[in-house]
């Protein structure tokens, strides 16, 4: 599989800071990494690529230069990709998809995904957060559902399902109906994100937790994402349950790896799982 490494683009740059994780960052500072088109084509292309390479366990998104995103970008949106001959309504149907497959595309990726949010997360921006499984803040970043401010709406992107999940339906009604923006200790104190470094600190603190992601079994940590986020859209418990139960038989039965566990412990050394029976 072709490493995600060499996937050249200006706006894009993958990495490989730790052993089996990748770091994805959004370089287009002068623009506050808005969500332009010429950015988030290849974006998706890199998760793609990502989402297949073997190598990588996990992913940490970030932003270069003071912004995490912006969101849209009205000055400079950059082309849309396979529009000639469509009118308006098409042309305009096409780009939301293109915007909807990069948030859903890191939703789907294999790989947990870590968003360093070093700064603005505004609008799309906030949704590119909100789409990673873990949000870890720069103390100085903040958040801001910008629609509404825009005399648009603030739902966009999914905004409106993934921010009641992520803080509670009256939090979210309130900041995406008011605009106002939400500081990064504020975003701590209401689950939007996991923790608040300071700025010096936040890819360490996002690689430290990669790492030790990375160092789980392979099939323990995927399912672990799936059923964290099939959870949220269970129609019960039971059914949840049954879901979970399966995940948790799956590994067991067919791989060696809670033997593994049990043989560290006793051992006092790190355990290492090789997914295999």
């Amino acid at each position: 599989m072709a490493d995600p490494t060499e996937f050249v683009s200006e706006f894009i740059t993958v990495e490989r800071p730790r052993p089996h994780v990748a770091l994805v960052t959004l370089n287009r500072p002068e623009r506050m990494n808005s969500m332009a088109f010429d950015v988030m084509v290849p974006l998706r292309e890199v998760l793609s690529r990502i989402g297949y390479d073997n190598d990588v366990r996990a992913v940490v998104l970030t932003g270069a230069g003071r912004g995490f995103s912006s969101g849209a970008d009205h000055k400079s949106a950059g082309a849309v990709p396979h529009v000639a001959g469509l009118t308006r309504p098409s042309f305009g149907l096409r780009s939301m998809e293109l915007l909807d497959d990069v948030i859903l595309g890191l939703r789907r990726l294999h790989q947990p995904v870590i968003a360093a949010v070093n700064g603005a997360a505004i609008g799309g921006g906030l949704c590119l957060a909100l789409a990673a499984d873990i949000r870890v803040a720069a103390d100085g970043a903040y958040f801001r559902a910008a629609g509404i401010n825009n005399g648009l709406t603030a739902s966009e992107l999914g905004l409106s399902y993934l921010l009641p999940r992520a803080i509670g339906a009256s939090r979210a009604f309130e900041i995406m109906l008011t605009g106002r923006d939400v500081d990064a200790a504020e975003a701590e104190r209401i689950g939007l994100v996991s923790q608040v470094v300071e700025p010096e600190a936040l890819l360490d603190t996002c690689f430290d937790m990669a790492e030790r992601i990375a160092g789980f079994s392979r099939p323990g940590v995927e399912l672990t994402k799936r059923t964290l986020w099939s959870g949220l859209d269970a129609g019960s418990l039971e059914g949840h349950m049954q879901a979970e139960g399966l995940g948790q038989l799956y590994v067991r039965l067919l791989t060696s790896n809670f033997e593994e566990a049990v043989a560290a412990r006793k051992e006092k050394r790190p355990p290492v799982f090789t997914d295999d029976k």
